[in-house]
């Protein structure tokens, strides 16, 4: 796949089949899209390319700070990698961008950066300055300068909004499972290891500390999960909290992941951890010794839970 971060960075000359949006979460909705898209560039020996922007336009416009999103955009990226999609164009959004009018949209993106000879999109889509055209006008403009439009249908971009939206909401109650069926996929935190107080050590129950740095991530509901990562090619099952450690009087939310059997050292290492199933909620403990208690309950679980996904 190849990725462009600018789409006015044109280097060669080719013609695409293109579709437009921020595709957060790249669940299962999406995917029937993304397929179309890719089915019909094969077919038509047409770049497939989906035009997305970062930040997100609403963090911009908006100023929306408390907007949380399902991917970060390298996991973004990686998912979309996994798609057969030939072409990932990431623009910057900016609002100079925005004050673009419809058809200097259609003109100087579409047509002479994209080379856009086929546009798949929403029935719903608006677009250019205030998102006054209508997917009306992108027709019109298709027979001006000779692109095709494929509309999405109503039913496929529903299907699309109530997944995003269940998505969010499942994740927020700390419902897993719901939410890995939407995404088709494990949900995914992707962070670097910090140094924490090394409680978990001291417990017997070692922990690396991942540090999020983007704050628009959508973190799930606070409570202990049974998780896995990929370390140097190698699966590694474990157990994560997302929460403030109230036994050991923790300040701040953590998210914290112990690996079964690994003894290896990530602190200042990148880890991705997915979300495999919600065990309880986070809880306060008369003492030390009740949470080491519970914490080992916790791992006998997990590894019942990893037994049973090896069967299946």
């Amino acid at each position: 796949m190849i990725i462009k971060r600018n789409l006015f960075d044109k280097d060669e000359d080719y013609h695409t089949v293109v579709t437009i949006g921020t595709f957060d979460g790249v669940h299962v909705g999406h995917r029937k899209i993304i397929d179309k898209l890719v089915t019909n560039g094969k077919a038509n020996k047409l770049r497939s390319t989906i035009l997305t922007f970062f930040p997100h336009p609403r963090m911009v416009l908006q100023q929306a700070t408390d907007l949380k999103l399902l991917n970060t955009l390298d996991e973004k990226i990686a998912i979309l990698e996994k798609s057969g999609l030939d072409q990932l164009i990431i623009h910057p959004f900016t609002k100079e961008f925005s004050r673009m009018s419809a058809e200097q949209f259609v003109k100087e993106v579409l047509v002479e950066h994209i080379n856009a000879k086929k546009v798949i999109i929403g029935y719903d889509h608006r677009f250019g300055r205030n998102r006054t055209a209508t997917i009306d006008d992108l027709v019109n403009f298709g027979e001006k300068y000779d692109f095709e439009v494929e509309q999405i249908t109503a039913e496929e971009v529903d299907e699309v909004s109530v997944s995003s939206t269940k998505i969010r909401k499942a994740l927020k109650e700390g419902d897993i499972e719901t939410a890995n069926a939407f995404l088709g996929y494990s949900y995914m935190l992707s962070g670097v290891v910090a140094r924490g107080r090394g409680i978990g050590r001291d417990l017997g129950f070692a922990t690396a500390n991942i540090h999020i740095e983007e704050q628009y991530k959508l973190i799930p509901k606070e409570g202990v999960y049974v998780v896995r990562t990929f370390y140097r090619g190698k699966l590694v099952y474990g157990m994560m909290n997302i929460g403030f450690n109230p036994t050991v009087q923790g300040r701040e939310r953590t998210i914290e992941v112990h690996l079964f059997d690994f003894n290896e050292n990530l602190y200042g290492e990148a880890i991705r951890v997915e979300l495999l199933e919600r065990l309880r909620d986070e809880q306060k403990f008369d003492s030390i010794e009740k949470l080491k208690l519970q914490l080992e309950k916790d791992k006998k679980v997990s590894l019942a839970h990893i037994d049973r996904l090896h069967a299946d």
